[in-house]
């Protein structure tokens, strides 16, 4: 079945996930050429499949391949995604 021009109800999971590849990565990043666009994009993906807080999941990343902070947690470290573009934090060792 295909899906309507320019309607975006007939297929929402994947607007929502255009409109935020849009606003959180291409409107900040200069794309040289379409090898360029595929690296970019397979490691947003990787980011938003691992690592991205969802609010529809209380803020948890859907799959997470890394421990997540508790309440008690003190210390954090960062970790630069796409040259700083995004970045992930963990909880550190003590």
């Amino acid at each position: 079945m295909k899906i309507p021009a320019r309607c975006p109800r007939a297929n929402c999971y994947a607007e929502r996930f255009v409109g935020t590849v849009r606003r959180e990565l291409t409107d900040r990043l200069l794309i040289i050429n379409e090898r360029h666009l595929m690296s970019v994009l397979n490691r947003y993906v990787s980011h938003y499949n691992h690592r991205r807080p969802h609010r529809a999941r209380h803020h948890t990343p859907p799959r997470p391949d890394h421990p997540t902070g508790g309440p008690g947690c003190t210390s954090v470290r960062r970790r630069r995604v796409l040259g700083g573009l995004i970045n992930e934090y963990e909880p550190a060792a003590a």
